[in-house]
C-alpha cells in the first residue's frame, strides 16, 4: 500500500473543498493512479484536469512517474494574474 498526502492549490483546492487529504493506493501506483482516483472522489476538478500540474515531493511529475509510500503529490492549475 502506498499513502499519499495530495495538496490543492487555487482553484484545485476551491473545487476539492479542502487543503489536503491522505489517498490510499496500491503498492507500484503512479501518478496516473492518484489522478484517476481522486476523478472519482472530486467530479468537480474535471474543468482543471487538461492545464493541471502535478508535483510529487517538490518537483513537476508526468502521469508515469512512480509514487512512493508517503509522497507529496500536489495538484497545481495553471497562476495567471498580472
Amino acid at each position: 500500500m502506498v499513502t499519499v498526502e495530495v495538496l490543492y492549490f487555487a482553484q484545485a483546492r476551491e473545487r476539492a473543498g479542502c487543503n489536503s487529504e491522505r489517498l490510499e493506493l496500491p503498492a507500484g501506483s503512479r501518478v496516473r493512479d492518484a489522478l484517476a482516483a481522486l476523478e472519482v472522489v472530486h467530479p468537480a476538478l474535471e474543468p482543471l484536469w487538461p492545464s493541471l500540474a502535478v508535483a510529487v515531493n517538490g518537483e513537476l511529475a508526468s502521469a508515469d512517474a512512480a509514487l512512493p509510500d508517503r509522497a507529496e503529490l500536489a495538484l497545481l492549475p495553471p497562476v495567471s494574474g498580472g
